[in-house]
């Protein structure tokens, strides 16, 4: 697909917002798509700390508790195309729980995937809307992303991240959205050690040249769409 001079919404967390990016301009990845596409402009809907799925009891930063799906309603209409990039929040402190295939609110995980791939497909119709799947993680006050998150807040039928990357995935076939997995097609794993020091600044948020991956793999995705 063709997306010069087209304009671009991305809803997403810290990693969209350019936490650990030495020069947002040039190198967080929204900003090298606009390059590698020619696109007309990108809005960059990123906020740190956010969830797909509702938070039960308020973080101790009300900004984290602003979910995508509250966000989505906030968005540019006239955008040309929607890209979500989330699920690592939900996965490592995210409280609301797991829920079931067929749940349809933000209120657990599997509803809120649910509802804003529906609420996107109803608020941009024959516009292409594409879902970025978490990439590996690992964060020592977390543990291991192939292991449930060790935090606090979680609920006992908290998944490890590939259980999230998978609903976010079944739900995206079911609902006719594209879905990236970065879990799987970055080649990026904080889990080793020299890929931490190499493409991240703290196992999670990705340096430049993490994020120049990211925007080179999203250009060749969005290209064969």
């Amino acid at each position: 697909m063709n997306f010069e001079g087209k304009v671009i919404n991305i809803l997403g967390d810290s990693i969209t917002e350019g936490s650990g990016v030495s020069d947002i301009e040039n190198c967080r990845y929204d900003n090298r798509l606009k390059e590698l596409l020619g696109l007309k402009a990108v809005n960059n809907y990123g906020i740190g700390g956010t969830r797909l799925a509702h938070q039960i009891v308020p973080s101790e930063k009300p900004r984290y508790d602003q979910c995508f799906c509250g966000r989505a309603y906030e968005t540019d209409k006239n955008a040309d195309a929607v890209i979500v990039y989330g699920g690592v929040n939900d996965y490592l402190h995210g409280d609301a729980p797991i829920g079931a295939e067929g749940d349809k609110t933000p209120a657990t995980f599997y509803g809120a995937v649910y509802f804003l791939m529906n609420f996107l497909k109803e608020n941009y119709p024959e516009k292409p809307i594409i879902f970025m799947a978490p990439a590996h993680c690992y964060r020592v006050d977390y543990g291991h992303d192939y292991e449930p998150s060790t935090n606090y807040k979680k609920k006992p039928d908290a998944l490890p991240l590939k259980g999230y990357v998978d609903i976010i995935e079944q739900t995206g076939a079911k609902m006719g959205i594209p879905v990236l997995s970065l879990y799987d097609k970055l080649g990026i794993d904080p889990n080793k050690r020299e890929d931490t020091e190499k493409y991240t600044t703290d196992g999670l948020h990705f340096n430049d040249l993490g994020h120049k991956f990211i925007a080179e793999l999203l250009a060749d995705f969005l290209k064969a769409l």
